[in-house]
């Protein structure tokens, strides 16, 4: 099927279907979904969650605690917001079930670029999903179940067509009352619409937003007469009457309230009777008009914060959901947001080198999170993003008890995640020959943009920190393991090489025996074994060789009875992996002519370099990169 067979089929099934109230009346026996609520009828479109028990995977095993979790199709790429989600998709449960939620405020509280906004397009968009019915012609998209009197309809209809009596509460619009005296009472003569919300068309979904101070009024909201129609009709008359308020266009869907809290108090008064009691006055003198919809606010938490410590608002701070919506907390959760930004620009084909987007969420969730107590914050980073640090810091905390240090706001300052996307193009963009990014440029755009921005000093202080006490000293660390993995054809043969050698040194040394090498028919005494031992420890400062040798050697017998008597990966133990690295890359001299661009010594060396290019390249960088990161490699290496 083509683009515009697409469109075709979608206007098709988007068009209103006309019935009879008869005919709608079949229908709500038929399908509960004919006078189910806006929150049902979301609840519906955002679907079952996906169940996911954490005891299965190590890592979110330590983030949840082995609780099982619920992820929902419908907000995929909404990563690292599980919380808010969940709680956005209670408030919307608690409210179908018709709880005191139906008559509350759905409030986004975060900072700015935490994905406020990006949750309110995802209702919306849910919101179109499923129809309702209407009146037709009403101008404020009325339930055909106003026209019924709850006390006396409520048992015939329940009866007759299963509609529970509670889906009656709704009044008549003013036009509909109007309508039904020309009638002369004959409900009869109403039409019936099968309709679906839409943005572009403001049909059940609408987004209201503050206007100016001196002279916003409640209009925006509930409507106002129309001057051109006073012609025809008398002030009060309903058919004068423009329905162009939010709350008139959102019935029976969603009503957007963008900063909400910047608007004046009068002016959000409206919203309390028309979620409280199911309708509110207009500008005008006559009757109520129906509102059976969700409202949905968002702002920022300065504006928050001022109208909460208002002794004035509190009628109305008891009439709001507050979801919290922080910035994301997880590194890995973060990158895969960037992902998704960049996929979504002409980016997306652009070579961005290995361990770029980690280094920016690195950088933005350490800004995010609050100092621990006697505790590293890059250790917390990591804890937060599920990794066990058992074994490399013995002062980290868990994860919950991290979580109770900061308290409820952690996450509630720092730096965007639109300001990292603006630094990451940025760095993508630096080198005016090709369109890439790399640390080493994200390191130095980074500490440009946080100059330009002038943070307070103390901030700038902290943040330059991060930059020069974690990143880029961990940064070093990795591109020099990945230049010294691409230098070394066989990398993994000659890790597992030492490793097996290593176990076996260890075992007869423990063991207090002699060792026979089989292929040279050399014998290790024990002082010969502690020698060849210690060349392996000491590049990486074995403190304790004794008790180290004895716990590897256990880890292995362990891991031997496992593997079918063989001995398990050398990277499988991470304290051993370490050691190893460090004593392959300890003697690196060697290393100097091949990685450096300088001119070659001889053709052997020049093909070596080109080799270890090409395994560069291989790894995810451009020739271009592949310099640039060595040379800057190389340079810190001597400085330190």
């Amino acid at each position: 099927m083509d683009a515009i067979s697409n469109f075709a089929a979608r206007y098709a099934r988007s068009r209103e279907e006309e019935m009879s109230i008869d005919e709608y009346l079949a229908e709500c026996k038929r399908d509960p979904m004919a006078y189910a609520t806006a929150a049902q009828r979301m609840l519906a479109a955002i679907g079952e969650p996906e169940v996911v028990d954490t005891r299965n995977d190590p890592r979110l095993s330590r983030i949840f605690a082995n609780k099982v979790i619920k992820r929902y199709p419908a907000f995929a790429e909404f990563y690292g917001m599980e919380d808010s989600i969940e709680q956005v998709v209670s408030f919307f449960r608690h409210a179908a079930q018709g709880l005191e939620e139906r008559k509350q405020i759905l409030y986004l509280l975060g900072p700015v670029g935490g994905g406020k906004s990006s949750i309110a397009e995802r209702l919306k968009y849910l919101m179109q999903k499923v129809p309702f019915y209407a009146l037709k012609g009403s101008p404020v998209n009325e339930s055909p179940l106003g026209l019924f009197d709850a006390i006396e309809d409520g048992p015939v209809l329940e009866e007759q067509f299963g509609i529970p009596r509670r889906y009656l509460q709704r009044v008549l619009s003013p036009w509909a009352v109007k309508r039904l005296d020309e009638f002369g009472g004959d409900i009869r003569q109403f039409r019936v619409v099968k309709r679906y919300p839409s943005v572009l068309k403001q049909v059940g979904i609408a987004k209201t937003e503050p206007g100016d101070e001196n002279n916003q009024d409640i209009s925006s909201l509930v409507g106002k007469v129309d001057i051109r129609k006073l012609e025809s009709f008398a002030q009060d008359d309903t058919d004068a009457y423009s329905y162009s308020g939010g709350l008139c266009l959102a019935n029976q869907g969603l009503l957007e309230f963008v900063e909400m809290f910047k608007a004046p108090i009068k002016v959000l008064h409206p919203l309390l009777t028309a979620t409280q009691e199911g309708n509110y006055k207009g500008t005008e003198g006559f009757g109520a008009i129906p509102f059976d919809g969700v409202v949905l606010a968002h702002s920022n938490e300065s504006e928050w914060k001022a109208f909460r410590n208002n002794k004035n608002n509190e009628a109305f701070l008891d009439r709001i959901y507050i979801v919290k919506v922080p910035y994301c907390l997880r590194v890995s959760e973060e990158t895969r947001i960037y992902e998704k930004l960049i996929r979504e620009s002409s980016l997306g084909a652009a070579k961005c080198a290995p361990g770029t987007l980690t280094m920016m969420a690195q950088f933005s969730v350490l800004t995010r999170l609050k100092e621990p107590e006697n505790s590293s914050i890059f250790s917390k980073m990591q804890v937060y993003d599920g990794e066990s640090l058992k074994d490399t810091d013995p002062r980290a905390k868990s994860y919950q008890e991290y979580r109770d240090y900061a308290g409820v706001d952690e996450g509630m300052t720092g730096i965007s995640t639109r300001f990292a996307f603006k630094i990451l193009s940025k760095v993508f963009n630096f080198d005016s020959a090709e369109v890439a990014a790399n640390p080493v440029h994200l390191m130095y755009v980074l500490e440009q943009q946080i100059e330009r921005e002038q943070f307070p000093a103390e901030l700038e202080t902290k943040y330059t920190s991060f930059i020069k006490e974690y990143l880029s000293p961990r940064y070093a660390e990795f591109i020099g393991k990945e230049i010294q993995t691409a230098y070394l054809e066989s990398y993994s043969e000659y890790g597992q090489n030492i490793f097996d050698r290593y176990v076996t040194y260890a075992d007869y040394w423990i063991q207090d025996n002699e060792y026979r090498d089989t292929d040279t028919g050399e014998v290790f005494d024990r002082s010969a074994l502690n020698a060849e031992l210690e060349k392996i420890e000491k590049p990486a400062g074995i403190a304790n060789p004794k008790d180290f040798r004895n716990e590897i050697v256990n880890f292995v017998l362990r891991a031997r009875a496992n593997n079918g008597g063989k001995n398990p990966s050398w990277t499988s133990y991470e304290k051993l992996r370490l050691v190893i690295e460090k004593k392959m890359f300890s003697n690196t001299e060697e290393l100097l002519p091949v990685i450096s661009f300088n001119a070659k010594a001889s053709a052997e060396e020049a093909r070596k370099h080109e080799d270890f290019v090409t395994r560069m390249v291989d790894k995810g960088y451009t020739p271009k990169q592949v310099r640039l990161l060595s040379e800057w490699y190389l340079r810190v290496r001597k400085s330190s």
